[in-house]
């Protein structure tokens, strides 16, 4: 099935009703993921969120129209069909006003499900006019984070703009990319995009590299050279790495800021240009000031706009979309059949650190789909790409138990060691509260700044 189907989260604890509605579905065009229980169907919409969900009332574990409000809660957008063998007027009644797009009573007429989900899709889903041509700018962000929606508005909203951006983010969390889509959103996208890190060429050769030189201007120089600066005349010039920059050139760039105009090395003239300047770096540039190791009057002339990229840790539920978008890519690229991630292997990802952000990721996905010998990627591959040095990849139990300490500690902080407050704040009672705190070796005494503690825990 084409990754473009529309995906379905089908959810009923009958076997045979699932596999009916499976065969026909994906007859029809659909992309089917199934659960047979509330909680399932949770964990399912954790990993991914279908366009569309169909949902038996009752369900073994839960009400089925509780299920629908957990589900509108998480998704308020997302559109759900409900499904029942009991169906009543009060009923039906009952779930359209807590916004079920439709409820149908079992047996029902298969025709008239495909109708359903057809409308529920048409209203839902963008019309042409709502993804119009200028939305291309924004290809490769690939996100449905409310924090990178609100960063993306205002990147678009400042691209039209000729206002220096700097551009913050940790190494790997996608500033070359949001680069290139600010020049795309921009009056200057038919115009060059140069882009040049400024960490990785030695200081005796950036300057040549950004503003030319002219034959014969020192050894090696056999021939005029046209700088980078030049080369984008009239479209975007990007700047990664700036805190990087050597002092010496950061005195030169600031001249050709002011004076929009750059003196090739060895040149007596200068030459007038015409460059939109985005910048980025990784690096504290206050502090980089605060030890004049960056020009003041440099960054403010660079960060008359600041975007700050979020680290893939702070936008998960974007890491499912893009690990499933770089499969498909390198898959493509190797020429293997991998499909998708088993729903255990997607998890694994989703919620494993990623000091490397987004970068790190596409490497892990590109060594699991290199080693993959079957249509889904399975756990144990994903596991031994995340062993990786410098990765922590916690079982469950370990994940749990470091959550469980790192709670009491902060509640002990907040009540300054107090067990009863804390315990009142846990909803636990003091005696199983106190059990915990010996299971993690935790000291209520330590936590109260002015009460020293005593050998045998009680105080004098």
């Amino acid at each position: 099935m084409a990754d473009t189907a529309p995906h379905l989260l089908l959810i009923d604890d009958d076997a045979d009703i699932l596999r009916l509605l499976t065969i026909r579905l994906t007859a029809a065009g659909y992309r089917v993921t199934t659960a047979d229980s509330g909680q399932a169907a949770l964990n399912r919409l954790d990993i991914e969120r279908p366009a569309l969900v169909v949902s038996d009332v009752r369900l073994p574990d839960r009400d089925g129209l509780a299920l629908f409000d957990e589900i509108r809660a998480r998704h308020p957008a997302l559109p759900v069909i409900l499904l029942t063998a009991h169906g009543t007027i009060p009923d039906a009644v009952e779930a359209t006003s807590r916004g079920a797009f439709a409820y149908l009573t079992k047996p029902f007429d298969g025709r008239m499900l495909l109708d359903k989900i057809a409308q529920a899709l048409a209203l839902t889903a963008p019309s042409p006019a709502e993804t119009p041509r200028g939305e291309e700018w924004r290809e490769g962000l690939i996100s449905r984070s409310q924090r990178m929606a609100e960063l993306l508005a205002e990147a678009k909203l400042v691209a039209v703009t000729d206002a220096s951006i700097l551009i913050r983010g940790e190494s790997g969390s996608g500033k070359e990319v949001l680069a290139r889509a600010i020049h795309r959103a921009s009056p200057r996208a038919g115009a060059p995009f140069i882009a040049v890190n400024c960490g990785a060429i030695p200081e005796q050769l950036l300057e040549s590299e950004l503003f030319g030189h002219v034959k014969g201007a020192f050894t090696g120089a056999v021939a005029n050279h046209r700088g980078l600066f030049q080369a984008a005349n009239g479209g975007t010039l990007f700047l990664d790495e700036i805190g990087d920059m050597p002092l010496a050139l950061q005195v030169k760039l600031l001249r050709v800021l002011q004076e929009r105009a750059v003196r090739p090395v060895g040149a007596a003239e200068a030459v007038a240009i015409d460059v939109r300047i985005l910048s980025a770096t990784h690096r504290d540039l206050d502090a980089a000031m605060a030890e004049h190791q960056f020009r003041e009057d440099l960054y403010y002339r660079l960060n008359v706009v600041t975007l700050a990229l979020p680290t893939l840790t702070e936008r998960r539920e974007d890491i499912p979309l893009l690990a499933n978008h770089f499969l498909a890519t390198v898959s493509e690229k190797y020429g293997r059949r991998v499909n998708g991630f088993a729903p255990d292997a997607l998890e694994a990802l989703s919620t494993a650190p990623w000091p490397g952000n987004v970068r790190q990721l596409y490497n892990v996905v590109e060594q699991v789909c290199a080693l993959s010998t079957a249509p889904l990627v399975p756990l144990a591959l994903v596991q031994r790409a995340l062993r990786a040095p410098g990765i922590e990849v916690l079982s469950l139990a370990e994940a749990r138990q470091r959550f469980e300490r790192d709670y009491l500690v902060k509640l002990l902080k907040l009540t300054g060691g107090n067990v009863a407050d804390a315990a009142r704040l846990a909803e636990r009672n003091r005696t199983e509260f106190y059990r915990l705190l010996q299971k993690h070796g935790l000291t209520p005494e330590l936590f109260r700044a002015d009460e020293p503690p005593v050998a045998d825990g009680r105080q004098e």
